[in-house]
């Protein structure tokens, strides 16, 4: 396996196991569904939209594993119970460990083979993407579940 994605794969299963102490340390599964002020996502919202993020663009596009991904319910559902959230989590943990060690260098060089932004990327790119992506809203999170504490 490449160094980057060896690096990738372990930044990104490192921030899912802080998702999950994050979702774990809510005082209480009302609270993940919480928005007050200007905050728009819940933590649950969040939650749902990493896992079906990873889920989607690592383990199904590139790791061709079974998952339709429904973004708008991701953001519109409600009141999931925290044992489902932890179940997506533990799912996106799977897609992202069986199908980052399977990239060639060939693979991480091509183009994403969906498009996702206005311009063309390579997977290497759009993995980097999808890191970063992780940690933003693992900090959002983190930062909700404070202020209601």
């Amino acid at each position: 396996m490449n160094s980057l994605t060896a690096a990738i794969e372990k930044i990104i299963v490192r921030d899912l196991g802080k998702l999950e102490t994050e979702i774990q340390s809510y005082p209480n599964e009302h609270a993940l569904w919480v928005v007050e002020r200007q905050i728009a996502n819940s933590a649950g919202n969040l939650c749902l939209h990493l896992c079906g993020n990873l889920r989607f663009y690592i383990g199904h596009t590139l790791g061709d594993i079974a998952y339709e991904r429904n973004r708008e319910a991701e953001f519109s559902l409600k009141n999931v119970p925290r044992e489902e959230l932890l179940e997506q989590i533990q799912s996106a943990r799977m897609a992202v460990a069986q199908t980052l060690p399977q990239l060639t260098e060939a693979m991480l060089d091509s183009r994403f083979p969906i498009g996702v932004f206005k311009e063309p990327m390579s997977t290497r790119f759009f993995l980097v993407h999808l890191a970063g992506h992780l940690s933003y809203h693992l900090g959002q999170i983190n930062y909700h579940r404070r202020l209601l504490a």
